[in-house]
C-alpha cells in the first residue's frame, strides 16, 4: 500500500493545466514541422509554418497558444494499491483546474447547465476519467478539449456486415463534413466496437497516442495509414488553404463488442492536440 495525498495531485493538475495551454506537445510539433518540409502547396506551407511560429511565440510569452483553451479532460490510472490521503480524490482534480486556468489566465468556456448556458466562471466541473490498474502509481493525463474540432466529431452505430470498409467511409465522410472547421491539419481519434457510451471514449482515447507511434497490431496499423492518405487527398489542407496536409495522424482502438453491433466514434483534435502526462 502506498499514501499519496491529493494535494499532490491537486497541484500536478494545476501545473498540467497551464503547460498544456501554452506549449504544443513535442510530439505534435515534430509531426509539424514534417508536414512544412513535405507539403508542396506553398499557401499550405505558409499556413503551417505561421502554426508553428504561433507555438513558439506562445511558449516564449507564456501565453496560449489557442484563444480556446478547451474544457478539461483528466485521465487517471491509478494503483489499486494506493491509498488517498487529505482529502476528496474528485475535489482535489476540479480544484486543480479551477487554480490552473485561473493561474494561467485561461478562458473561462465551460456553462453549469447546456440549455441555460451560465458560465460557471473557472471552467469546472472538468470531465474526470478513471481506471483501476495494477501497481502502486498514479498516471496522470490532462487534455484540454476546444469545441471548434469537438464539434465537428461524430458516432455511428453501423451493422457488422459494413465491416472495415464502412468504418473507413464513415471516417472519411466525416472529415469531409468537418472541412475547415476544426482547424486543421487535425488529429483524427477512431473509436470502433464496445457499445453507444464506450466507443466515444475510445475516440477520445485514441487522441493521447503520441503522433508518430505505430499501432500495435498490423491490421489497425495498414487501416490508420489507409486513411491518413484518404484524408490528406480530400485537398482540405492547413486551415482550409488547401494542399495535402490535412491530418497529422489518424489513431485507432477497437475494443470488444456484441455480435449484432459495429460502433464506429470519430474524434477530432485541431492541430493544438493538447496533453500532457505526468506520473505520481
Amino acid at each position: 500500500m502506498r499514501e499519496v495525498s491529493v494535494q499532490r495531485l491537486r497541484a500536478l493538475v494545476e501545473q498540467m493545466c497551464i503547460q498544456a495551454c501554452y506549449q504544443l506537445p513535442q510530439d505534435v510539433c515534430a509531426a509539424m514541422e514534417r508536414a512544412e518540409q513535405e507539403e508542396p502547396w506553398l499557401p499550405a506551407r505558409r499556413v503551417l509554418h505561421t502554426l508553428r511560429e504561433n507555438a513558439v511565440v506562445a511558449v516564449q510569452e507564456q501565453t496560449p497558444i489557442c484563444q480556446d483553451t478547451g474544457m478539461a479532460c483528466v485521465f487517471l490510472r491509478i494503483g489499486q494499491q494506493v491509498y488517498w490521503t487529505e482529502g476528496d480524490l474528485q475535489q482535489a482534480v476540479q480544484q486543480g483546474v479551477r487554480d490552473g486556468y485561473a493561474k494561467g489566465y485561461l478562458r473561462k468556456s465551460v456553462v453549469a447547465d447546456p440549455l441555460q448556458r451560465v458560465n460557471t466562471k473557472d471552467n469546472t466541473p472538468a470531465l474526470i476519467y478513471m481506471e483501476i490498474v495494477p501497481g502502486d502509481q498514479v498516471d496522470v493525463t490532462v487534455a484540454p478539449k476546444g469545441f471548434g474540432s469537438e464539434n465537428m466529431s461524430r458516432l455511428a452505430m453501423l451493422k457488422p456486415a459494413d465491416g472495415a470498409e464502412g468504418v473507413k467511409r464513415f471516417v472519411l465522410e466525416t472529415v469531409r463534413q468537418a472541412g475547415s472547421n476544426p482547424c486543421p491539419p487535425i488529429v483524427v481519434g477512431v473509436g470502433i466496437g464496445g457499445s453507444f457510451d464506450r466507443v466515444a471514449l475510445l475516440a477520445k482515447q485514441a487522441l493521447l497516442r503520441p503522433i508518430g507511434t505505430l499501432h500495435k497490431d498490423p491490421f489497425y496499423r495498414r487501416m490508420e495509414e489507409e486513411l491518413l492518405r484518404a484524408i490528406n487527398r480530400l485537398g482540405i489542407g492547413p486551415q482550409g488553404f488547401g494542399g495535402k496536409t490535412t491530418a497529422l495522424a489518424v489513431h485507432i482502438v477497437p475494443h470488444a463488442t456484441h455480435i449484432a453491433g459495429l460502433p464506429v466514434a470519430v474524434n477530432i483534435n485541431c492541430h493544438v492536440s493538447r496533453h500532457v502526462h505526468a506520473v505520481l
